[in-house]
């Protein structure tokens, strides 16, 4: 087997997959601010937004391979898929290795109900049966192509209690190369700070069962640093970055110097309060900076919107675009009012003119 997992350095790194977030632009961006491939550079795998599988072995399947465009600077680079439908799986897994990915991961974490009226994300925790036929059909999908790239999941600690001790098992008896890990339940969403104990008790449960199955922790991670300091901790093989990457695509550049982490989420006020209310109540503060010049990180917006306009303008809406916004500019002099003009935007050049005014 083509196993790039095998060849990673301990602990590495991973871009966690975002819908609408590490879309084909912001990981071009990412790739080129974090200086992937140079030394000190990461990360060490991109991951694709989730697709459907579904969607992919339907008529449809060309806009939506517009969300699996990479460029050869994202290599490896993982096409994560979601289905609850093994002969719709095959077909997709299929066309994957056709275009070049070099592992196929399967989302069995997200929550959002609709991928769960579906039976797939977070519902697979609750038909472990249907999970071992979708990891199978995904193999058969990439033995099809005439390839062998390895195959990998995504999911959480449980559904609406910890299921560690039946799920996980489960899962790690596949003979998958990689499982990562979200410290979190299908329940908890995010509004509850990640319990990374859970990570470990999963390391431990790979060591016991005596498989070679990767094993990488997710959930708040706010930086390398951190990074680090969880696999220490747990013994997990890699790290996954997800909301730390918002407003800083250089995060994944071991070099760069972090000048703030985020407000701790109060574990208190996050179990009584919404998920809309706690992120109001951190406002810009959730947000991880590098150390940046001003100037770089306004013109990396800007680049950032141009790339996304290019290449999703004519299927996306612009407003997507904007949630980055908020993450860019912040911790700077007229950042709030420069905040407010960006969000009254219609398109890049919009974007481009008011930034070019700022900088005067």
């Amino acid at each position: 087997m083509n196993n790039f997992w095998e060849k990673l350095p301990q602990p590495f790194f991973a871009l966690a997959p975002m819908a609408d977030v590490t879309d084909p632009a912001f990981r071009r961006i990412i790739a080129k601010c974090s200086r992937h491939g140079e030394p000190g550079g990461g990360p060490d795998v991109f991951w694709t937004e989730f697709v459907s599988a579904d969607g992919l072995a339907s008529a449809g399947r060309e806009v939506l391979k517009r969300d699996l465009e990479y460029t050869d600077a994202e290599h490896p680079i993982v096409a994560q898929l979601f289905s609850s439908h093994p002969d719709k799986m095959r077909i997709a897994a299929r066309l994957c290795v056709e275009l070049g990915f070099d592992g196929i991961d399967i989302n069995m974490g997200c929550p959002d109900k609709s991928i769960e009226k579906q039976g797939a994300g977070a519902c697979m925790i609750k038909t472990p049966e249907i999970a071992t036929l979708i990891i199978q059909a995904a193999k058969d999908g990439i033995k099809d192509a005439g390839k062998d790239i390895p195959v990998s999941v995504k999911t959480r600690v449980g559904y609406n209690k910890i299921e560690i001790e039946s799920w996980i098992p489960h899962l790690l008896a596949q003979d998958i190369a990689t499982l990562t890990v979200h410290a979190r339940t299908r329940k908890e969403m995010s509004k509850v700070p990640a319990r990374w104990e859970h990570i470990r008790e999963v390391v431990q449960i790979r060591d016991k069962m005596g498989v070679k199955t990767k094993i990488i922790g997710n959930g708040d991670v706010v930086d390398i640093a951190h990074g680090y300091e969880l696999a220490k901790a747990t013994g997990c093989d890699g790290i996954m970055i997800g909301r730390a990457v918002f407003g800083n695509p250089w995060i994944f550049d071991h070099d760069r110097v972090i000048t703030k982490r985020p407000k701790k989420m109060n574990i208190l006020l996050a179990k009584i309060l919404p998920r809309k209310w706690m992120k109001k109540w951190q406002g810009t503060d959730r947000y991880t900076i590098s150390e940046v010049p001003i100037k770089e990180k306004l013109q990396t917006l800007v680049e950032h919107t141009k790339l996304y306009e290019e290449l999703l303008g004519d299927i996306k809406s612009f407003s997507i675009m904007k949630k980055h916004y908020k993450a860019y500019v912040n911790g700077f002099q007229g950042a709030k009012e420069l905040r407010v003009k960006l969000m009254e935007t219609n398109n890049a050049q919009e974007v481009e003119n008011i930034i070019n005014e700022f900088l005067k």
